[in-house]
């Protein structure tokens, strides 16, 4: 991966450059310092992917996500733009396997079922659903669940620029943008999103929270944490798939309690 302080000391005269004079040769510096995240970002999203998709595929998607970071990132706000630009390109990425419709319909509507069985038993409950109470809601036995958890894996590959839900254009991230302006409406829902967001990390299991953790904020791959946990990859995909149906289950019921306000 790239030096982060490095990073900041030895190129914010090229962001100086293309930001404030416009230098297309800054620019062209910038993209193939930071190619490598493109590099690192589609190498993680490629594990637990149908074989027909190739880590080129995703790389050239991942890079057009780069382009647009370097595009409209603020260098003077001090932000860390490797965290800025993995979303970008991660986003970019999704949006290219979206429009090649690599998701069956079938697919999607068995991961909002599951979703909804989450829903629904977690907030009857007021915890953690379990794989057999889940399957007996879906009316399927365990072995038929941990199948369907394999089988809508790939579609728990989230993005912010992903919509709330599927039906409407809000997404998670106009819940977290910043206009550098006091929004009273936009504090309210960010505040509103942080509680469901807590609320549906507290009711993951320890090793749904253990994989969330180690995906997302320490950079493991899904087959690095298999090793970590000392898990299979399949096993670990599952719990990942699990971790984000909650947490997408807890967000939607969020959106729906702001609705009626």
């Amino acid at each position: 991966m790239i030096d982060h302080n490095r990073s900041k000391t030895s190129h914010r005269h090229y962001w100086k450059r293309w930001k404030e004079d416009g230098d297309l040769d800054a620019r062209k510096q910038l993209i193939e310092h930071y190619l490598p995240l493109v590099d690192f970002v589609s190498s993680r999203m490629a594990v637990g992917l149908p074989k027909n998709v190739t880590k080129d595929e995703l790389a050239s998607s991942g890079a057009m996500g780069l382009i647009d970071a370097i595009e409209k990132f603020d260098y003077e706000r001090g932000l860390q733009f490797e965290t800025y630009a993995s979303w970008r390109i991660r986003g970019s990425i999704i949006d290219g396997l979206r429009q090649g419709d690599w998701v069956p319909r079938s697919v999607r509507d068995k991961a909002k079922k599951m979703e909804d069985a989450y829903t629904a038993l977690e907030q009857r409950n007021l915890r953690s659903a379990t794989d057999e109470e889940v399957s007996d809601y879906l009316n399927i036995s365990v072995k038929e669940f941990q199948q369907m958890l394999q089988e809508v894996a790939v579609t728990t590959l989230c993005s912010l620029e992903d919509p709330i839900r599927e039906e409407e254009s809000e997404t998670r991230l106009s819940l977290l943008v910043d206009d550098k302006a006091i929004n009273p409406e936009s504090t309210v829902h960010d505040t509103y999103l942080k509680e469901a967001l807590a609320l549906g990390i507290e009711r993951l299991t320890p090793k749904e929270r253990t994989v969330v953790s180690l995906f997302y904020y320490e950079d493991l791959s899904l087959s690095e944490i298999a090793e970590v946990m000392s898990l299979s990859p399949s096993r670990i995909s599952q719990l990942h798939s699990k971790a984000i149906l909650r947490l997408r289950a807890a967000l939607s019921k969020q959106k729906d309690q702001l609705l009626q306000k």
